[in-house]
């Protein structure tokens, strides 16, 4: 396949196995948790992230987040962990965007400590908040873009900019965009994060992690997941292998379904605001236009009537109330009863995340049946 192939084309044909010996269309499954040593330059062992499963996924998601080498692992919390503690020491100091997914946060609030590594939670998105917290043993800047659960937008170049100025270590976090809408290795960014749980997997039905980056730093960082054994099974590997297939049709279904969604939100009488990188009102609106190809699946609103959510919720038809995102059905929870619910009232209160808060995740059903279902919840609320 060309370098130069379209995105859907990569999504289909990128890292496809060859079944030299029945000819069949797709990738063949190997199982095999066994393999001989004898004779061969590498043995093949799952733990070691060298399976040919493991290899062929892999490859496709380098190539769709346009990087050299990737590793994909048991879930996203997995991919995130590793990747941070394979370049972490005790001693050692990481700047993070404060507006994360909140179990990112509770990692870091309840691990870190234990290595006596220091971390900084940075509240603004603009650079020189984060230069204020430069410290001599920074090592690494950590960012989410669009975040989980405001959709706040950071500047990708200026973070890479920053990170290369001062010889850090740049990672992002790029589950809501997916690469369909973001590429961050072609704003400098380092390493590129995924919960491929979410858009990657995309039927609410594996559970998964991806880590994309240069082939030096994803040696570095193999050294440490074979200890950490967070590696997925081939079974596992071959489905999510299968869904991103059709990752840029269901993303972009999904983009359009979203956008006419805000815009229904935000001029409902019941809804106080909306979050969503696509609307003119969003704060970083612009900047997302220049770094994002698509405004993404996922957006926020707040009712009116803060303590009326979980009613909403519930009078919902279509909409299902699950804790997950990024699946072809459009899904609606609560983060402070999901996603941050480890974290403290009053740290959420910080972080804008009120109790009226609804997390949305647009799906790829007709957008009309999306927006009739809102509504009748609107009116019998």
């Amino acid at each position: 396949m060309k370098k130069n192939s379209g995105i859907t084309t990569k999504c289909v044909h990128s890292g496809d196995l060859i079944d030299d010996n029945y000819k069949g269309a797709i990738t063949p499954v190997y199982p095999s948790t066994a393999y001989s040593y004898l004779d061969v330059e590498d043995y093949k062992y799952p733990r070691y992230f060298n399976t040919p499963n493991q290899l062929a996924l892999s490859k496709k998601i380098a190539q769709l987040e346009k990087c050299e080498s990737a590793l994909v692992f048991g879930s996203g919390i997995a991919a995130i962990f590793t990747s941070l503690f394979s370049f972490l020491k005790s001693g050692d100091h990481v700047l993070f965007q404060s507006s994360l997914y909140g179990g990112t946060i509770n990692l870091v609030i309840k691990e870190f400590k234990k290595f006596s590594i220091d971390y900084t939670l940075v509240e603004s998105l603009e650079i020189k908040d984060f230069e204020l917290e430069l410290k001599s043993n920074t090592k690494i800047i950590y960012i989410e873009s669009p975040s989980n659960p405001l959709l706040q937008v950071i500047d990708l170049k200026g973070i890479a900019d920053f990170s290369k100025k001062y010889n850090l270590i740049s990672v992002i976090d790029n589950t809501f965009a997916s690469p369909i809408n973001q590429n961050p290795i072609d704003f400098g960014i380092d390493i590129v994060l995924h919960s491929a749980t979410k858009y990657l997997g995309g039927h609410s039905d594996i559970l998964a992690g991806a880590i994309a980056s240069s082939s030096s730093k994803i040696e570095k960082i193999i050294e440490s997941s074979i200890n950490y054994g967070g590696n997925l099974s081939e079974y596992t590997v071959w489905l999510l292998e299968r869904s991103i297939k059709t990752l840029s049709l269901r993303v972009k279904a999904q983009n359009e379904n979203a956008l006419k969604i805000a815009k229904f939100l935000n001029n409902n009488d019941s809804v106080e605001s909306v979050y969503y990188p696509g609307l003119e009102t969003h704060p970083q609106h612009e900047l997302a236009k220049t770094q994002m190809k698509g405004f993404g699946g996922m957006l926020s609103f707040v009712l009116k009537k803060e303590d009326k959510a979980a009613d909403f919720t519930r009078l919902l038809k279509l909409i299902k109330p699950v804790m997950s995102l990024g699946g072809v059905e459009s899904t609606i929870c609560s983060p402070s009863l999901t996603s941050h619910s480890k974290i403290s009232k009053e740290q959420r209160k910080i972080y804008g995340i009120s109790d009226g808060l609804l997390r949305f995740s647009v799906g790829i059903e007709d957008y009309i049946d999306i927006e009739n279902d809102l509504t009748q919840a609107f009116n019998s609320l």
